[in-house]
């Protein structure tokens, strides 16, 4: 496994050892030992997994302390752009952004602190992304921020000029008009 800093603390790109011929592939797509040696801990206790067509965009999704989430996001079928933003007040990322494809063919990984909205933008005509999370989903912390903030500026690289958002991360608040959670 390779890990891949992003230059936002805890923030990491994860490359798998790949093993392929000419039947296929074969990964760990996680292995506790593994991630305890390069020094990433934390325990997961839910999967999540989701399917979207071309041009949806999921997010920007978050849960609030003492729900709060890190996740490890993968993409098993087609192409994502996974976005994060940093939402933790005293780190130098404050308010920025970051993105990463990740696909079925590159089989990165993305894995996102405590502290860090998430969404992302199907690439391809369709992708199923299955993500571990350290804590239990809770709606009652839950929270999000619109992903088409201008303050943002976030390019989720799509072709459509009209993207699939649910009636639910429509009506969801600009960064500016949520408190600070971290």
């Amino acid at each position: 496994m390779k890990v891949i800093e992003t230059g936002f603390e805890g923030l990491l790109v994860i490359e798998p050892k790949v093993h392929k011929d000419n039947r296929g592939y074969f990964f760990e797509s996680y292995n506790r030992r593994d991630f305890d040696k390069a020094g990433i801990s934390g325990k997961f206790v839910q999967d999540n997994q989701s399917r979207s067509g071309q041009y949806v965009i999921r997010g920007l999704h978050f849960q609030i302390p003492p729900h709060a989430q890190t996740k490890l996001v993968r993409t098993i079928s087609g192409r994502i752009l996974d976005v994060v933003l940093d939402l933790r007040k005293g780190q130098k990322t404050f308010g920025k952004t970051y993105s990463v494809e990740l696909s079925s063919e590159n089989q990165r990984q993305l894995l996102v602190p405590r502290g860090f909205a998430h969404g992302f933008s199907v690439l391809s005509d369709g992708a199923e992304v299955l993500y571990k999370c350290d804590d239990y989903y809770n709606q009652e912390h839950e929270k999000g921020i619109h992903h088409n903030d201008p303050a943002l500026g976030i390019d989720w690289g799509l072709e459509s000029a009209s993207p699939l958002v649910s009636e639910k991360d429509m009506v969801l608040p600009l960064m500016a008009e949520i408190p600070d959670y971290f």
